[in-house]
């Protein structure tokens, strides 16, 4: 197994969550450490790639908050009246 490095660091463990979900898509394997248990999560929350992904991992993520991947009403109306939903 290869070794793994930080990428993200964070106080909120559903931003990890969702950051986590992101590089799963995009191909990169992603450990989420450091949520708390249970309804009230608390504390710092990390992010960790194998290191032969952290470059690609670092750009998603910033790409994710620059918001580069946003979604606009425009990209909606254009999926729904592609799919034929309107």
């Amino acid at each position: 197994m290869s070794d793994l490095v930080r990428v993200w660091a964070g106080g909120d463990a559903f931003e990890g969550e969702l950051l986590r979900g992101r590089l799963e898509s995009e191909g990169i394997p992603a450990m989420l450490k450091g949520e708390g248990e249970g309804p009230y999560r608390a504390g710092p929350v990390y992010l960790f790639v194998p290191a032969e992904d952290q470059t690609r991992a670092t750009a998603v993520i910033d790409a994710v908050q620059s918001g580069a991947f946003a979604i606009t009403d425009a990209d909606v109306m254009d999926e729904a009246t592609t799919e034929g939903d309107l």
